[in-house]
């Protein structure tokens, strides 16, 4: 499965939502709500193995699947490289 695809189904199963856009803002669109962010981050360090540095916990990186995407995307090629 993606990292797309296994986000996608992380954020359906947990908040009950499944009518979003890659795009569309998880705290704009109410989809996930802060306590939630915290579900996700954690998902995500447990799913793809990367550790999230309190700076990166920014809507730049995680307030969209796509955003999120990109930003695993990123820590594990950095990772790969190191």
């Amino acid at each position: 499965m993606s990292t797309r695809d296994t986000l996608r189904t992380f954020i359906v199963d947990t908040f009950f939502v499944d009518d979003f856009a890659d795009d569309d803002s998880f705290l704009r669109k109410g989809l996930i709500d802060s306590t939630g962010m915290m579900e996700l981050v954690a998902f995500i360090e447990t799913e793809f193995g990367i550790k999230l540095d309190d700076k990166e916990l920014v809507p730049e990186n995680l307030d969209s699947l796509s955003r999120v995407v990109a930003f695993v995307d990123r820590k594990q090629s950095l990772a790969k490289a190191s």
